[in-house]
């Protein structure tokens, strides 16, 4: 997806516009930044699960975070690109094998994991490969600023290009298990060999590029096998593709969905000896309405717009980044406009709550917005004239609820 130039990096020093006084608004009492349901990083989130996965393998410098999981020997991770945990408990039909494996989730306990925040690809599979929280892998959003250049760096795609190793500098798991003699091994699209994305995230071991689901099923569990202890991943997107084209009420919605039940079946029918296979996922998804009352367009409100530089993140989980001088005015503007429907914290603020981890690495800091706005009902800050594409979307995720955050971990073991 392109996108429009930003605005330059000097226009952040400028005075801001003068928003209205909030004092002659009649708008409820704002969302309080302290109830938004944090991620259970440390516990229970996507960063933690390779970690546990790795531990249990032996590998030095990992931790058993999810305690409810027990170790084995050859372990696969199917991550499934928008499969949340709300939607599998809601289309039983259409996901007989995955509605069955429900009970098995995180360990047997029946619960989910909790994606991170926010619930996006780039974020979460980030998570997922390093075994870190979004404030220390630094890849908190859809897009954010690049403080070294003050533009926006779109995370997931990529653009413009910046040097992967100083933007997320730590090892995978991936290459520590590597490193200590366990067999890693991705397996995916051809198309994602190379990508960045894949280089700071997932990389370490082998990467097979394949194309049809079937195939990457099948030589996902040749690979389990190929080791005494094992670590492969193996991805499928297209289920997120057809909810964010056609949403999650869609007939091609649903046909995605009936594809990935018969590939995790495929899969876990052909585990070999001593191995478990967890389904995840990095997000689940939410329609929200095409009228003006639930998207909300940043291009043509001038109210929102007053005093920022940059408007960052997606529509459900936005990073808005002010003119120098004017951080507080803005936060104040959208605090009143959308309080409401969203949670609307300044940066500390949202540092403080935990939203990111329990800890903000020094170069991510800047990275963040000075105001994070995450969607508490179903709406959007759409950006009509900046984000076409984006703004087009039916379904949509990146914030805190439980249709967005909650992500399954279902297991079969051999």
């Amino acid at each position: 997806m392109s996108h429009p130039s930003p605005p330059a990096a000097h226009d952040r020093g400028h005075s801001a516009p003068t928003p209205p006084d909030p004092a002659t608004w009649d708008h409820p009492e704002p969302l309080a930044v302290a109830s938004a349901p944090v991620p259970e990083y440390g516990s229970g989130s996507l960063a933690d699960l390779l970690p546990t996965l790795a531990a249990g393998m032996g590998v030095p410098g990992t931790t058993a975070a999810i305690p409810e999981l027990t170790a084995t020997d050859r372990n696969c991770v199917f991550l499934v690109d928008g499969l949340g945990w709300e939607q599998i408990k809601d289309h039983a039909d259409e996901a007989p094998y995955l509605h069955a494996l429900l009970g098995s989730s995180r360990g047997g306990t029946g619960r989910p994991l909790t994606a991170g925040y926010p619930a996006t690809t780039a974020t979460s599979l980030a998570s997922v490969g390093t075994g870190l929280p979004p404030g220390a892998h630094g890849l908190p959003g859809y897009t954010v600023r690049n403080p070294d250049t003050g533009a926006l760096m779109n995370q997931l795609r990529w653009q413009p290009w910046t040097s992967p190793k100083s933007w997320q500098p730590y090892p995978t798991i991936f290459q520590l298990a590597d490193a200590a003699g366990v067999h890693a091994a991705q397996v995916s699209s051809p198309t994602f060999q190379n990508t960045p994305l894949t280089k700071v995230a997932l990389s370490g071991g082998t990467f097979f590029g394949r194309l049809t689901g079937e195939e990457r099923m099948d030589l996902a569990a040749e690979q389990l096998a190929a080791g005494d202890r094992s670590l492969v991943y193996t991805y499928y997107a297209e289920l997120d593709g057809a909810g964010h084209r056609h949403g999650v009420a869609s007939d091609t919605w649903r046909g995605q969905l009936m594809y990935v039940d018969r590939l995790v079946q495929r899969l876990a029918e052909q585990l070999p000896p001593r191995s478990a296979l967890y389904v995840t996922a990095d997000h689940g998804m939410i329609d929200v309405p095409f009228d003006e009352e639930h998207r909300i367009d940043f291009d043509a409100d001038w109210e929102l717009r007053a005093g920022v530089a940059l408007l960052g993140g997606e529509g459900r989980a936005r990073h808005v980044y002010a003119v120098r001088g004017a951080e507080s005015d803005v936060l104040t503007c959208w605090r009143e406009v959308l309080g409401e429907q969203f949670w609307v914290a300044s940066r500390d603020e949202a540092i403080t709550a935990g939203w990111f981890g329990p800890t903000i690495d020094q170069r991510v800091y800047d990275r963040l917005g000075d105001v994070i706005v995450a969607a508490r009902d179903d709406v959007l800050v759409i950006a009509s004239e900046r984000e076409p594409k984006e703004s087009a979307m039916v379904g949509n995720h990146g914030s805190m609820t439980p249709a967005e955050q909650l992500v399954p971990l279902l297991e079969v073991r051999s």
